[in-house]
């Protein structure tokens, strides 16, 4: 069986992450897209949340489940017998960052790294820059799914709220 895992943080899921887990679950039998769990880190949802949006972003995808992990993903392919990386590549920036972290995981484990490049229309998108847009009342409706943007306008309500107290 090929196995691959697409990991990132997801926060949150954009249409340019889902577009790359359904073109990985046309290469692959089983994809598996691996929250990355960092306590350390800031996140707007929790890792819980943001593996709710995947399943809900992906359950399409019959192939494709959802997972977290924490520490380094090359472990989590060794523990889960997956043998390659998906990446989506925006832009040659993107590309000069994953390549030497392809060379590191492949020195580390049995794991080749496949890189995608992006959709055209998704080529600028990041969850930095959705969370950003949204912040300052920007309509971000085509660059997540649906529910997803409706729950990023409602976090960061909560949020300016809690600010203001």
């Amino acid at each position: 069986m090929r196995r691959a895992v697409c990991p990132g943080s997801f926060d949150p899921v954009t249409n340019g992450h889902v577009d790359i887990v359904a073109r990985a679950s046309y290469l692959f039998d089983e994809v598996v897209v691996a929250v990355g769990v960092n306590k350390s880190k800031n996140r707007l949802f929790t890792a819980e949340e943001r593996m709710d949006m995947l399943n809900e972003a992906c359950r399409e995808f019959p192939n494709v489940k959802v997972d977290g992990f924490s520490g380094l993903l090359t472990t989590y392919c060794q523990e889960h017998d997956v043998h390659a990386i998906v990446k989506g590549l925006r832009a040659v920036s993107d590309f000069d960052y994953e390549l030497q972290m392809a060379q590191m995981n492949s020195s580390l484990a049995d794991v080749e790294t496949v890189f995608v490049p992006t959709s055209p229309e998704y080529s600028f998108l990041a969850s930095s820059l959705v969370k950003e847009v949204a912040a300052f009342g920007g309509d971000v409706s085509g660059l997540v799914p649906d529910f997803v943007r409706t729950r990023l306008v409602e976090r960061l309500e909560e949020n300016r709220r809690k600010g203001e107290q």
